[in-house]
């Protein structure tokens, strides 16, 4: 088994840490301030590093490509639907909120490419997929997180004002890093492990900053630990069914063995890098931001111990079917 990824160490120390000295008063507004230029920053450098050629190069492979955008933004939000049956006891409606939430994002870009890779699948494809699926998903998760909360959680979902604090927050810093590109692209390259930092920096003050707010509005008097392991227990449920229809769906439509690793990498995973901060955008300060963000955070780590395994039997299975 891969071992514990030291970010989320360093995540559920941020956590401990809000929890125990929350940031509060004028503390909690200068984190708040930081938080929104950290934001912006952090799309800037996503724009900055997505190449051109890349996407001009996957176009050609739109099947695929549809296929694991399906999966992303179509059964993922069918498949989390069902656990607005559950009790209210049982699931909160701010972590009812957070599982939608997590069915709408995005797919992970690094993880998706580092295990394709590992398991020997279509890399190029899932470079392409991974990163048209955060481009679009800047603005598809609000609009898809509006279809869904208006059937599953009650008030609703403020889509018109939640898609202009994305462009103003996000989508405009991601066009200007992209467009900054060809001046940057060389610096970004040498300087790479640095601005791996930074993105984490910028998602652990987030974390930081949005915690302390919701302890200080009671998140931990709200949310039993019951529901904290059936939050772990729901992300692990819908990791397996979603694996499971991706790659049933990929051998149904004749797929080669490159291409359906691809997909079943891609089309099951979901970004946290871009799920943090568009959560800060989209919820700020709601009391519940707390639960909200915390399915997204299980099921980061779960994606990545489950991942490494699957890579791994994918690998060594095409090992033993090669000519000796």
């Amino acid at each position: 088994m891969r071992k514990i990824d030291p970010f989320l160490l360093l995540i559920m120390a941020a956590v401990a840490l809000a929890s125990i000295l929350p940031a509060q008063g004028s503390a909690a507004e200068i984190l708040g301030h930081l938080g929104i230029l950290g934001i912006a920053l952090l799309f800037f450098v996503h724009g900055a590093a997505l190449p051109r050629e890349v996407v001009l190069n996957g176009l050609v492979q739109w099947r695929l490509h549809l296929l694991i955008f399906a999966i992303t933004f179509v059964v993922f939000p069918l498949v989390t639907m069902p656990f607005g049956a559950l009790p209210p006891q049982w699931i909160p409606p701010d972590l009812l909120l957070g599982f939608l939430y997590l069915s709408a994002l995005p797919s992970a870009v690094s993880s998706s490419i580092a295990f394709t890779a590992m398991a020997r699948g279509n890399v190029p494809a899932a470079i392409c997929s991974s990163a048209a699926s955060n481009v679009f998903g800047l603005l598809l998760t609000p609009l898809l997180l509006s279809l869904l909360t208006r059937t599953s959680v009650e008030g609703g979902f403020d889509l018109t004002q939640a898609l202009a604090d994305v462009i103003v927050q996000l989508l405009v810093p991601f066009m200007a890093g992209h467009l900054a590109r060809p001046w940057l692209a060389g610096l970004m390259a040498r300087y790479e492990h640095r601005i791996n930092l930074l993105d984490q920096g910028i998602i652990l003050l987030i974390v930081y900053a949005a915690f302390s707010q919701s302890v200080v509005d009671g998140l931990w008097s709200h949310l039993p630990p019951s529901s904290v392991a059936l939050a772990a227990a729901l992300c692990l449920v819908l990791l397996g069914i979603v694996l499971a229809i991706t790659a049933f769906a990929a051998r149904r439509l004749g797929f080669s063995r490159q291409d359906e690793i691809a997909a079943v990498f891609c089309g099951s995973k979901k970004s946290l890098a871009s799920g943090l901060p568009l959560a800060k955008v989209l919820f700020g300060v709601a009391p519940g931001f707390g639960m909200i963000v915390l399915p997204i955070m299980f099921y980061n780590q779960i994606q990545i111990l489950v991942g490494a395994v699957i890579a791994r039997r994918y690998a060594q299975s095409e090992t033993a079917q090669a000519p000796g």
